[in-house]
C-alpha cells in the first residue's frame, strides 16, 4: 500500500543504478560540481531485496502480488502529505548562455511540472517548463536536475540531468507540445516508478530555482473523479484572475472541499482539469491545498493565455481522451460551463447524473446542483471501494 510521507527531514540523494545522464564524476553522492552521486541503492525501490518499494516480495506494498490489500487502485489510506524538505541542490553553476542572465531579469521564476497519471507498462516521462516573469520568458538550453521521492517516503533519488529545449526541438509527449523551455526526461526501465504517488522536484542549476509536481502510477480501471476549478470550485468564474492581481487565494464554494474529500475517503483519486493559463499551475496547487481539497493530479491548459470557448472544449476533450486511453475513466466529473458540459459529453461519460454541474443547466442532461451540500450525505453513503 502507499506509505505515508516522512517527517520532512530526508535530504539524502540517491540516484540508484540507472542514472540517465550527466558525467558521472561524483560517486560520493555530493552534488558538488554538478552531478549527484550514484548512492548505495539502500531504499530507492531498485528491487534489490531491501523491501522498501515495490520489490515484489509480498511485504504489503500494494504491488498487486497478492499481499492482501486492494492494490493501487483505490486509495485505501489517506494520500501521503508529500511535504518533505527538498534535496540539497548542489552549488550554483554558471549559465551556459550569456542571454540567460537577461532572461532571469524578466521576473520571478514561473516554473511548473506537468503532473501525470501513468499505468504500468507505459513509458514514463518527467516533464517541466521553466520560465521567468509575467511575460513567461522561456529558459533555453540550460541544465535542470531532476529528483524523485518515491511514494513520498524518501529518500530523494537523483534521476538525471536534462536541458531546457529550444521551441520545437522535442517531439510532443502526452499532449505536451514543445513550446520552448521544456524538460523531457524519460525514466529508464530500470528506474521506473512503481504503483503509488510520487513527488518530482526539478532544480535549475544556474540559479537554484526549483519547482515540484506529482506522478501517480495506478492500475487501469482505478476509480477517479475529475473537476474543473474556476466557477466550479471557486466562487465565480473570473475570481482567480482578480485575486491574482492582489496576490490572494480564491475562496471556494461552500461544502465543495468536503464533498470531494468524501469521494477520496471512499477510495477515488482526484484530478483537476482547468483551462487556465499554464503559468497558473502553482497557484492552482495553492488553491487546492489551502482550501482543503484532496490532493491529486492538476492539469492546466498548455497555453500562455489559457483556453476559452471551443478552445477549452478541444483541450478538455483531448485530455479526457488521453486519460481514457490509459483505462482511466472518471466516475464523477464536475463543471459549471458549456465547455465543461460539451467536453464531458464528447467523452461519453455515463451515467448522466455523475456529470455534476454547479448552478448550471447542462444541455446534454447532466445533474444540476445549487450547493455541494446536496452531495455530501450522498457521497458519505457510497460504498468504500477498499471493502
Amino acid at each position: 500500500m502507499l506509505l505515508a510521507c516522512g517527517d520532512g527531514s530526508p535530504t539524502e540523494t540517491n540516484s540508484g543504478a540507472g542514472e540517465t545522464s550527466g558525467d558521472g564524476d561524483s560517486s560520493d553522492g555530493d552534488p558538488g560540481d554538478g552531478d549527484p552521486g550514484d548512492g548505495d541503492g539502500d531504499g530507492d525501490g531498485d528491487g534489490d531485496g531491501d523491501g522498501d518499494h515495490g520489490d515484489g516480495d509480498g511485504d504489503g506494498d500494494g504491488d498487486g502480488d497478492g499481499d492482501g490489500d486492494a492494490g493501487f487502485g483505490p486509495w485505501c489510506e489517506a494520500p501521503p502529505a508529500c511535504d518533505a524538505a527538498p534535496p540539497a541542490p548542489g552549488p550554483e553553476l554558471s549559465w551556459e548562455h550569456l542571454d540567460s542572465n537577461l532572461i532571469v531579469l524578466a521576473g520571478d521564476p514561473q516554473h511548473r511540472i506537468r503532473d501525470m497519471f501513468y499505468v504500468p507498462g507505459e513509458t514514463q516521462w518527467l516533464m517541466g517548463k521553466f520560465t521567468y516573469g509575467t511575460i513567461d520568458k522561456d529558459l533555453k538550453d540550460e541544465r535542470v536536475d531532476v529528483y524523485v521521492m518515491r511514494n513520498c517516503a524518501g529518500p530523494w533519488e537523483f534521476m538525471g540531468e536534462a536541458w531546457t529545449t529550444e521551441e520545437g526541438s522535442h517531439a510532443t509527449v502526452e499532449g505536451v507540445e514543445d513550446t520552448g523551455g521544456w524538460v523531457y526526461l524519460e525514466v529508464p526501465l530500470d528506474k521506473q516508478l512503481e504503483l503509488g504517488r510520487h513527488r518530482v522536484h526539478m532544480v535549475v542549476r544556474g540559479d537554484q530555482s526549483s519547482t515540484d509536481g506529482f506522478i501517480e502510477v495506478v492500475e487501469p480501471g482505478t476509480p477517479i473523479f475529475l473537476s474543473d476549478i474556476d466557477g466550479t470550485l471557486t466562487t465565480f468564474e473570473s475570481e482567480e484572475f482578480l485575486d491574482l492581481l492582489v496576490g490572494v487565494t480564491p475562496m471556494a464554494n461552500e461544502f465543495a472541499a468536503t464533498a470531494l474529500s468524501t469521494l477520496q475517503d471512499k477510495g477515488y483519486h482526484a484530478m483537476y482539469l482547468t483551462a487556465r493559463p499554464e503559468f497558473l499551475v502553482e497557484r492552482s496547487r495553492e488553491f487546492v491545498a489551502e482550501r482543503g481539497f484532496p490532493p491529486g493530479i492538476i492539469h492546466t491548459s498548455l497555453f500562455l493565455e489559457g483556453a476559452l470557448g471551443s478552445a477549452a472544449v478541444d483541450y478538455k476533450s483531448g485530455e479526457l481522451a488521453m486519460l481514457m486511453n490509459k483505462g482511466l475513466i472518471p466516475t464523477y466529473v464536475f463543471g459549471n460551463t458549456d465547455s465543461d458540459a460539451e467536453a464531458y459529453d464528447n467523452a461519453g461519460l455515463m451515467p448522466l447524473d455523475h456529470r455534476v454541474f454547479f448552478q448550471f443547466t447542462d444541455p446534454w442532461g447532466g445533474r444540476r446542483i445549487e450547493s455541494y451540500g446536496e452531495l455530501v450525505p450522498e457521497f458519505e453513503g457510497l460504498a468504500d471501494l477498499c471493502d
